[in-house]
């Protein structure tokens, strides 16, 4: 079976080539196939997977190519973790933002708009190489905007393409593990958009424990997302909110600590990442080695300003061990070997939220078996969820159109409409000022 990533010079395709080569049985995955821009990122990440694989049987066949349409050509799944303009993009969307008093996060609000505008058309471009030269293949998009560009290659590729995000998955973990429950046994109600959504109750043996959670304070406080929401916060909402909604509820206190760092998150990483790839050429150094060591950092410093505003405290060592890596190979193997599985993905809504399309993707738990992913009927959100859910869906629908049809005008409505944008002039100076440094935006008219 061959597997084929995309942005395969990236910084975490170890996780998943590590989790490739733990996997037994029948249906593994005998080929890798690498596929970057950048020869020396791939080179760099080729020689990580060699090291994991030394003293691995039967590990796949690994080749790297810098040929989209040879990477893609007879794949069985399709990995798309792309970076359109690299991290020094991102550090850009951060800053450009930042300068306009508005939050930069590379999926919320100003600057998820701005990686959106610049990975949608990119991503459209793949998915039509995927359905013409590659029908049969699964798209499992790690790409951020998960969830906007998920929908934009679903376009062209329908239930074929499938978003993950290990966000609710972590979350999901975290609360079983603070009510004594095994992860894999309970059942997790969780709604919403990627990076937007609520657990809104934990079932374990048919019992949901969230209303045990919410009712006493000292469990509440004793995990990630009650030091980062606040106790009182959270059982005001009756429910357990996804960590980057923090975003929006402390908007104000997460752009005063972004704009007062000596860095953005986004230029903390192009810094660090860059020391990575340049050690990797130097002889005799341990690629894994040193790539271990920058991924413990990496993890170690995750959304540090938020926590530092929430006094939150470091995170704790069971939530260092990443986790996307782990739900991509659980949904393939469920595909390919039909291992029936649930999971919490970004895939169409159909029917499941009635406030939205059918085409509209949504992240819910799904049924996973060789079909795809099947999401499961969910209750309808309370008015203060769906009020976020459908201003967020629209500005997506207004990032896919200015994609599209190259509106200056739409582009400019995308950020005017985001509940953290605050005026329509600063959403004419955030387009200015985006299509300034980033010449990827140049079709904007």
């Amino acid at each position: 079976m061959k597997l084929t990533i995309l942005g395969g010079g990236g910084f975490r395709v170890p996780l998943v080539h590590g989790a490739l080569l733990a996997d037994r049985g029948e249906g593994r995955v005998s080929e890798v196939v690498l596929h970057d821009l950048d020869a020396g990122r791939l080179d760099a990440v080729a020689r990580v997977l060699a090291e994991q694989a030394e003293g691995v049987p039967d590990a796949p066949a690994l080749t790297a190519t810098t040929d989209l349409d040879e990477a893609l050509r007879g794949a069985d799944f399709v990995f798309s973790a792309i970076r359109v303009g690299g991290l020094e993009g991102r550090a850009n969307d951060e800053r450009v933002a930042l300068d306009e008093g508005v939050l930069g996060q590379e999926t919320v609000g100003a600057g998820g708009i701005a990686y959106g505008l610049r990975t949608v058309p990119v991503a459209v471009d793949i998915a039509r190489r995927v359905a013409r030269l590659a029908p049969d293949a699964w798209v499992i998009n790690f790409t951020n905007p998960a969830g906007l560009v998920t929908e934009a290659m679903s376009r062209h590729l329908g239930d074929r393409v499938i978003g993950i995000c290990d966000s609710p998955v972590g979350l999901g973990r975290r609360i079983a593990r603070v009510l004594g429950a095994d992860p894999r046994e309970a059942w997790i109600d969780y709604v919403g958009l990627n990076h937007l959504g609520w657990v809104r109750g934990l079932r374990v043996a048919g019992r949901d424990e969230l209303p045990r959670l919410l009712a006493d304070p000292d469990l509440l406080g004793s995990f990630e997302e009650g030091k980062l929401f606040g106790a009182d916060w959270l059982r005001s909402l009756g429910a357990i909110p996804n960590e980057y909604l923090h975003y929006y509820y402390f908007n104000r206190e997460a752009v005063d600590a972004y704009r007062s760092a000596a860095q953005t998150r986004g230029a903390f990483l192009r810094d660090q990442q860059a020391r990575f790839y340049e050690e990797t050429r130097r002889p005799g150094v341990s690629a894994l080695t040193a790539w271990d060591r920058t991924r413990a950092e990496r993890e170690a410093t995750y959304m540090a300003e938020n926590r530092e505003t929430a006094g939150a405290g470091e995170r704790d060592a069971d939530d260092l061990s990443g986790g996307y890596e782990k739900v991509a190979l659980a949904l393939m193997r469920a595909i390919a070997r039909d291992e029936r599985t649930t999971l919490i993905l970004n895939v169409r809504n159909g029917a499941t939220l009635s406030v939205l399309d059918s085409e509209a993707v949504i992240e819910v738990p799904c049924l996973v078996d060789a079909n795809g992913a099947h999401p499961v009927a969910a209750d309808p959100l309370p008015d203060h969820a769906t009020g976020l859910v459908c201003a967020v869906k629209a500005v997506e629908r207004e990032v896919l159109t200015a994609a599209e049809s190259g509106a200056r005008a739409t582009a400019v409505k995308a950020f005017a409409l985001h509940p953290l944008v605050d005026s329509v002039n600063v959403a004419r100076r955030l387009v200015e000022g985006y299509t300034r440094v980033h010449p990827g935006l140049g079709y904007l008219k």
